[in-house]
């Protein structure tokens, strides 16, 4: 399994990952992409535009259906979740900046169903960090990697839209 280290190319990742769900996708009448704010929301914009389904794009804030916001409380950043199509029967690619427990893709496919009853959801993720802590597993990934519990994968996007993903330590020991 590789590691990832401080000059990670996250651009590289973004088009192996765009590849991945390109060739998933073929021939699949009513695909849409779903993505996770915030970093996964970044791709799903680019996944969307590469793939010609601007039209089928949506973005979903788990904030209000994670099992730890009791815990953790409200984030600061919460947006608003955006589903303009519908997700009756449709093959919905739920796209993640970084898959760690599985905890904010369950939470995902809770805030999907509110929308309807998709015929299936794909997880798309730029990298698999591994400790899962829910039976989840990317249909399509990046890159898999291992880190310390006490570290993050962080994706960041410049002015440009450039991606990079760096590893940063967690002193607060919380969780992706």
């Amino acid at each position: 399994m590789p590691t990832i280290n401080h000059d990670f190319d996250a651009e590289a990742l973004y088009r192996a990952l765009l590849e991945q769900v390109r060739t998933g996708l073929a021939g699949v009448p009513d695909a849409a992409i779903v993505g996770i704010h915030s970093g996964g929301a970044w791709l799903a914009e680019r996944l969307a535009s590469d793939l010609d389904l601007k039209a089928r794009l949506g973005f979903i804030d788990v904030s209000f259906y994670r099992d730890d916001y009791a815990k953790k409380g409200l984030h600061p950043d919460v947006k608003p979740t955006h589903i303009g199509f519908n997700v009756d029967g449709a093959t919905i690619v739920l796209v993640d900046d970084v898959l760690f427990t599985g905890r904010t893709t369950r939470a995902a496919i809770n805030v999907l169903f509110d929308y309807g009853r998709p015929a299936c959801i794909k997880l798309a993720a730029l990298a698999d960090r591994g400790g899962r802590e829910l039976p989840v597993a990317p249909d399509f990934v990046g890159v898999r990697t291992s880190l310390a519990r006490n570290q993050l994968l962080s994706l960041a996007r410049d002015a440009a839209g450039q991606l990079s993903l760096t590893i940063e330590d967690d002193n607060a020991d919380s969780e992706q």
